[in-house]
């Protein structure tokens, strides 16, 4: 898995040169991102919805969470929040979603980046570690 994902990473890095991802430092760049999103066992939504099994789900999954248009028509044109897409949107969310209700200017660091998917896709919908 941790190959699979680190292969993907570097590609959609578009060839950045940088060690495997690792998930504890993606937790510190998880810190960033607490403010507004939960994660884990028992995550409730804040400002955000929470992040368990983010890394392959559907976009708006999170019923009950009121995600703004945007989100809500790439959910209905089948989009997933798959490891390009997520690196994408932590780049810059406003380029995916530019009238979307995140208003955090992105995880410009392609090693920070990479590091925080790793941490994300180790949760499952509940927020167990998988």
């Amino acid at each position: 898995m941790r190959l699979v994902l680190a292969s993907m990473l570097l590609l959609a890095t578009a060839g950045t040169a940088f060690a495997e991802p690792d998930a504890a430092k993606g937790e510190t760049v998880f810190k960033k991102c607490m403010a507004c999103h939960a994660i884990g066992p028992g995550a409730k939504t804040k400002v955000g919805p929470p992040l368990n099994g983010i890394v392959g789900a559907k976009w708006a999954h999170m019923e009950g969470y009121a995600y703004s248009q945007d989100i809500k028509d790439g959910a209905a044109a089948g989009k997933v929040w798959d490891l390009e897409t997520l690196n994408n949107y932590l780049t810059n969310p406003k380029v995916l979603a530019p009238k979307g209700k995140m208003a955090f200017a992105g995880v410009k660091n392609d090693e920070e980046r990479a590091n925080l998917i790793a941490f994300l896709s180790q949760f499952d919908a509940e927020g167990n570690k998988k």
